[in-house]
């Protein structure tokens, strides 16, 4: 009598299952930006979602205990003059967040312990760089300070927050960026291109070290992951638009690890990663379901699991870092959907009858202290993350004023970034204002005060006087004279305001 063979994993009976009611968050305004983003990003403290805002782009910050419906005024973070596109917590301190928008610039925010009480237009820094959106955000797994940007300028970019200079960049690509991944130690990342390759990358040579063209045949895009095994995990597409998964060994492009075809939709898969249980969940816009992989040294290598399922389409998904699970409750994972106009918690649960800890589930983990500072990194050295024990569970520290380096601008905060077309001319001493304009335009003002009024219109009003014949000021015309060589050095000195 034949005995089937099942494969014995811990991991085997995961199972997901929704939050009451109560405990998700509704009535958020979820972004409609045409872009494949999470428009999701959680930690231990804070959930945070991309929603949709008019007169440039903004984000929800709540903190996790803050369930229920969110108010409609509920205070937002608004700094982006365009659509916010992706963002990203920092894995070495739960209040710094970085975002990125169609403005052509990211920031870096610091978000305050207790609920906003007030609308957060404040960035710590902004950082200028790309000529066109801005698209991808991510920070480096194990230097302080370190963060990539990709925009469609085709450009990467590795930022030092902690100064807001780039401290380098890669023009490698020839079409747009779909998405970035660290390694472990972030000694490389691995990127996917409009142009059908998957690249890895060692931004401080500068140079791609390893490529292969066509991972997935398909020409819808690609998504790619390293695990902790330095492998690259990737999801993609089909000649026959078929959705498909590979596992690579990037010291050997030639053939894949592993390929399993899925199934025919239109969804790009995101992946995302459990390194420590090295499980990828892979969740796809517009899909009701999640699934979940397991990944061995044993063929076939990617072992399907399971999936969730649930009734309303995914509009993007948050993944909750290891040490913010439940350890009391064998929680292994925590995934957040995006819905219409909520947000719902799904855990992933191993059934366990025991109330113990279980060692074997929760290894030492990530946890929130930087192996090494951005110099360093700079420099050449390579650390993998500090660990923490989650036996006792994880408690997030309260916010902290981040450790700076010398000329680092985090030690205070920029002032809001204008053009010169607005400025305004009462940051100017009338002095100083006088001294640009000719002896006749001084004298004009100087014995004819009713000038000074126009100087105190906003610059909008300013501009518009500025511009207008001189027929149309309520002067008497007997002061013609004096007003049109005061008015023709006025609007002199607002060109070269203006340039």
């Amino acid at each position: 009598m034949s005995r089937s063979i099942v494969r014995q994993s811990k991991f085997r009976h995961v199972f997901g299952q929704a939050v009451k009611a109560e405990q998700g968050y509704d009535d958020i305004r979820v972004s409609k930006v045409t872009w494949d983003s999470s428009f999701c990003a959680v930690n231990p403290k804070f959930l945070a979602v991309i929603i949709e805002s008019s007169g440039g782009g903004a984000f929800l910050v709540l903190p996790l205990s803050k369930s229920g419906r969110v108010d409609k005024n509920y205070p937002l973070v608004i700094g982006h003059s365009g659509p916010v596109l992706d963002i990203d917590w920092c894995p070495h301190d739960d209040n710094i967040l970085a975002s990125c928008s169609e403005d052509c610039t990211a920031m870096v925010w610091q978000i305050p312990d207790h609920a906003l009480t007030r609308p957060l237009s404040d960035p710590v820094v902004v950082l200028e760089g790309h000529s066109k959106r801005v698209g991808i955000v991510t920070w480096h797994p194990t230097a302080r300070n370190i963060l990539l940007t990709a925009g469609s300028d085709n450009l990467i970019i590795v930022w030092n927050v902690g100064t807001g200079e780039p401290l380098l960049s890669m023009d490698d690509h020839p079409d747009l960026i779909y998405s970035i991944s660290w390694n472990r130690n972030g000694s490389l990342f691995c990127t996917t291109c409009k142009d059908r390759r998957l690249r890895v990358c060692d931004p401080r040579k500068r140079e791609v070290v390893a490529e292969r063209l066509a991972p997935h045949e398909g020409i819808r895009p690609m998504r790619a992951i390293f695990t902790r095994d330095g492998n690259i995990f990737t999801t993609g597409f089909t000649r026959m638009s078929q959705r498909e998964l590979g596992l690579w060994d990037p010291t050997n492009f030639e053939e894949p690890i592993a390929l399993l075809e899925l199934d025919t939709s239109n969804g790009v898969l995101l992946p995302y990663y459990d390194a420590d249980a090295n499980m990828v969940y892979l969740c796809g816009k517009g899909d009701s379901s999640i699934r979940y992989f397991e990944i061995t040294e044993e063929p076939p290598y990617v072992h399907y699991l399971s999936t969730f399922s649930s009734k309303e389409p995914q509009r993007g998904m948050g993944f909750m870092p290891k040490r913010g699970v439940d350890v009391s409750k064998c929680e292994i994972a925590r995934l957040y959907k995006l819905l219409d106009k909520k947000c719902e918690p799904i855990t992933m649960t191993v059934p366990r009858k025991s109330d113990l800890f279980q060692d074997d589930l929760y290894p030492d983990t990530a946890g929130p202290e930087p192996a090494m500072e951005a110099e360093e990194w700079l420099d050449g050295r390579d650390e993998d993350p500090i660990l923490v024990s989650m036996r006792d569970g994880y408690v997030p520290p309260k916010s902290r004023e981040l450790k700076v380096a010398k000329k680092n601008v985090l030690d205070s905060r920029p002032t809001t970034r204008r053009s010169m077309s607005t400025l305004e001319t009462n940051s100017l001493p009338l002095p100083s204002l006088f001294g640009l304009f000719s002896p006749s335009c001084t004298l004009s003002l100087t014995y004819f005060p009713p000038f000074l009024f126009i100087l105190d219109f906003p610059s909008l009003s300013l501009s518009f006087f500025l511009s207008s014949p001189v027929s149309l000021f309520p002067f008497s015309p007997l002061l013609s004279s004096f007003f049109s060589s005061s008015l023709s050095c006025l609007r002199g000195c607002w060109r070269r305001f203006r340039i």
